[in-house]
């Protein structure tokens, strides 16, 4: 079983890219993000062209999530964080895929910090974490999927001259991603290429996907019963380079 998390940065425009991706790998479940769209404007059809079945909680412009069941619709189970009453930005969605609890999130970006973008994406992570825990004690395999806008360590980026002020660098967010590896989540991507880059995601400026000046922000992260199930992980890099392409990269993880 193969689940996927893909930041497409637009699907309605990305729909060639995710085609042949898709064709290509097939995964069981792929995680979405950064829809740009509202549900009345996903492109069902289309997706369930593909084999998919969709979730989606939209958003116009901005944010949105999804999550595509190949041959199955997912069963939904939220599609908020726990105390978001007031909070109307798309982010977050959960459901049941296959025996499976996954969730696709949208972790704030954060820039430009100091500021009040900054205070909502760690406020945003503490909401984040504390559910996090919540779903961990319950025993259930559980993944948490998404572009989580953290880059967690110095060896997950290609340098870090140029970015010491960004917020995905700052030692908050990379404390409260700390705080998920040390409850107990693993890192799929990091237990696959302990000492290696994994980069996802290379900007369209200054000709940094050429040059491989990459940054790992998307993530897979397993509860433990779904962990001792991993086969292996990865980052589907070549997607990236194709025509009118996401700035992120597919990353997975395969298991028993």
């Amino acid at each position: 079983m193969r689940i996927a998390t893909y930041n497409i940065n637009d699907v309605r425009k990305r729909l060639d890219p995710l085609r042949a991706w898709l064709d290509v790998t097939a995964p069981d479940v792929v995680c979405l993000q950064e829809l740009k769209c509202t549900e009345a404007e996903f492109p069902f059809d289309a997706v369930r062209e593909l084999g998919y079945e969709a979730l989606v909680h939209g958003q116009k412009t901005w944010n949105g999530v999804a999550i595509l069941g190949k041959g199955i619709a997912p069963i939904e189970i939220r599609r908020c964080l726990p105390g978001e009453t007031d909070d109307r930005q798309a982010r977050y969605l959960e459901a049941a895929v296959q025996g499976l609890v996954i969730a696709s999130l949208y972790m704030p970006n954060g820039n430009p910090q100091p500021g009040p973008k900054f205070d909502y994406k760690l406020d945003w992570f503490k909401r984040f974490n504390r559910h996090a825990a919540s779903l961990l004690a319950s025993g259930h395999p559980v993944v948490l999927a998404g572009d989580y806008n953290v880059v967690p360590t110095d060896a997950d980026i290609y340098a870090i001259r140029s970015f010491k002020d960004n917020a995905l660098l700052q030692p908050g967010p990379r404390a409260a991603y700390q705080e998920l590896l040390d409850a107990g989540w693993v890192d799929a991507l990091r237990r696959q290429f302990p000492t290696t880059p994994a980069y996802t995601f290379w900007s369209y400026l200054r000709n940094r996907w050429p040059r491989d000046a990459g940054m790992r922000i998307d993530h897979l992260l397993l509860s433990p019963a779904v962990s001792r199930r991993t086969l292996q992980a990865g980052v589907d890099r070549a997607v990236r380079g194709l025509a009118g392409s996401s700035d992120h990269a597919p990353a997975w993880v395969e298991l028993k």
